[in-house]
């Protein structure tokens, strides 16, 4: 009996101490990931995917028409974003933001949509533990509303005037956009938002990739990463919620999401543009298109679905 109450205690504390090691990797992994951030090297990556606009986006960084500038958080961090004013003075602007482990450059395609067919200026913010902005992990997209609000507040110094602002993002940029979407006080100068394959919630996201990646339940790794989160970070995987931002919002957003997204799935979409009940709302699911490929297989529906929907909203 003994030897039997020894062992149980052995597994108990192998468990104990697995479930703990596995938690603060995973908040390793996840929120403190290595990744390139190297601006030149970011850029050649990007028009690797998107050749047509490489000339495009090569002419911008080597002839400095795309400008750098910072702004400061709350919390002391330093925020870094290039901007592009238009051709032509504009009171449009377009704050484009880039997903998990990208750089702004990898938004550049979705920048040149802006501009030429919209005549906005453009925004691109870098977002927390990216690029040259500050941080010391990765904010999942609930950080980062704040600071993306934080950065359309800033465009009328900018632009030189004051703006009307398209807020798009891109997966985890998807995610804080829509987070930033039910915010009570956004600026009066935000006209819509266009998100493109955003998670529901950080908890549904990681709870995914923990069962398909590492074949473990959310209970009760994922709760201790959350734990270990809110000890080291100061914020929570539950508070991160896109789907509950979306149910308080009352801006237009249109949905964009890969009709074959397996690391976003699809099928998150679907409750979230259910959740919409305030304001005007659109979807489009572009045919077989995997995760933040919905441009790449499809520029001109995507520019079609993106001009039509940001085009109703100027000027009301």
């Amino acid at each position: 009996m003994r030897k039997v109450i020894s062992w149980s205690i052995g597994i108990c504390i192998v468990l104990v101490i697995t479930a703990l090691g596995g938690g603060y990797y995973l908040t390793e992994v996840a929120l403190r990931p290595r990744f390139e951030r190297n601006e030149s090297t970011c850029l050649q990556k990007w028009g690797e995917n998107y050749p047509t606009h490489l000339a495009w986006g090569e002419e911008l960084y080597r002839s400095g028409q795309l400008r750098e500038t910072t702004l400061t958080a709350p919390d002391h961090t330093i925020l870094h974003a290039y901007y592009l004013p238009a051709e032509q003075h504009a009171t449009r602007t377009a704050v484009v933001v880039h997903g998990y482990t990208d750089h702004p450059f990898g938004m550049l395609h979705i920048a040149q949509l802006y501009r030429e067919q919209l005549g906005c200026n453009i925004l691109l913010p870098t977002l927390r533990f990216h690029g040259k902005s500050g941080g010391t992990s990765m904010g999942m997209g609930w950080q980062d509303r704040l600071d993306i609000k934080q950065w359309i507040e800033h465009a009328p110094t900018l632009f030189e005037g004051e703006q009307q602002v398209i807020v798009h993002g891109l997966s985890m940029g998807a995610a804080a956009i829509m987070m930033l979407s039910g915010e009570k006080d956004l600026p009066a100068s935000v006209c819509c938002f266009v998100e493109d394959c955003g998670y529901t919630s950080v908890w549904e996201q990681f709870k995914k990739e923990l069962k398909e990646d590492y074949h473990l339940p959310a209970f009760p790794v994922l709760e201790i990463a959350r734990r270990i989160t809110r000890a080291r970070f100061g914020w929570d995987f539950h508070e991160a919620s896109a789907i509950e931002a979306v149910r308080r919002s009352t801006h237009p957003m249109l949905f964009i999401h890969g009709g074959n997204d397996h690391y976003v799935p699809t099928r998150m979409v679907y409750p979230l543009y259910e959740a919409k009940v305030h304001g005007e709302k659109a979807i489009w699911i572009a045919p077989d298109s995997g995760h933040a490929d919905a441009y790449m297989d499809h520029p001109e529906a995507y520019s079609e679905q993106v001009v039509a929907f940001c085009e109703q909203y100027f000027n009301k």
